[in-house]
């Protein structure tokens, strides 16, 4: 589906009327537990399902690019049965989803690091990233023991052991080195529960993303709120920096 266009305040730069891609922080799992007297545990099971329902709606609205935040590298420190539990559900989630996202042609991307996740954990997402490679429609990047400080060192540490000179590297060069290469940037960042900060999410790619924080929790968070969210985002003015012309003169 190709995007429809719309001009800023100055009427001289065009944006895509709905963001290309769309970045979702999904908070509130273990309170949505707590306020119904359930373990912890159950809020990322409905967490988890709920994704599946955003994902199908963020397609159908023709956007391309989705991104979940699902476990981050400070996660770690979480109870360990917490911990366990929440590395369950991804295995879960990847044998019971992945025919039907096949099936709605979503592509599967891993953003993160593999090696600290169980054998079997690694073997089922690396089969199920080959499995969906050549679909064409929504691109899902799911971001699994990730962190954005630690992708940018990640980054480096590549960039070095290729003998990357100074004069080599620029922005265009270091972007291919991140998790995200061949993604663009998210133009617009949620997160839900009501909260106001990025969790070491996408540090480098959201430079200039617009942020929109959903007050509802996350297994809460429907086609209602994500319609909300894109319209809190065809009212921005995005500038990247420039100043309209015509506020020059």
């Amino acid at each position: 589906m190709s995007p429809r266009w719309s001009s800023n305040a100055s009427g001289n730069r065009k944006f895509p009327v709905l963001p290309q891609h769309v970045a979702i922080i999904m908070d509130g799992n273990g309170r949505w537990a707590e306020q119904r007297g359930l373990p912890r545990i159950n809020g990322h099971q409905a967490g988890t399902k709920n994704i599946r329902n955003v994902a199908s709606y963020v397609a159908a609205k023709g956007i391309p690019f989705l991104t979940i935040y699902a476990f981050s590298t400070e996660n770690w420190n979480r109870p360990m049965e917490e911990v366990r539990g929440l590395m369950r559900i991804l295995g879960e989630v990847v044998e019971n989803e992945l025919l039907g996202l096949h099936r709605d042609g979503v592509r599967l991307s891993h953003l993160g690091r593999l090696d600290r996740l169980s054998p079997e954990l690694q073997q089922a997402i690396t089969e199920a990233v080959s499995f969906t490679k050549d679909n064409t429609g929504l691109r899902l990047n799911v971001a699994f023991d990730y962190g954005g400080r630690d992708e940018i060192l990640q980054a480096l540490k590549k960039i070095i052991m290729d003998g990357v000179s100074p004069s080599e590297l620029d922005t265009s060069l270091f972007t291919q080195y991140l998790y995200t290469n061949g993604t663009p940037d998210p133009d617009l960042i949620i997160r839900t529960a009501g909260e106001m900060r990025l969790s070491n999410f996408l540090i480098w790619q959201s430079a200039y993303s617009e942020y929109y924080s959903a007050s509802v929790l996350w297994p809460d968070f429907n086609e209602s709120e994500i319609d909300k969210a894109l319209r809190s985002y065809r009212r921005r003015q995005r500038r990247f920096g420039a100043i309209p012309t015509d506020s020059l003169g």
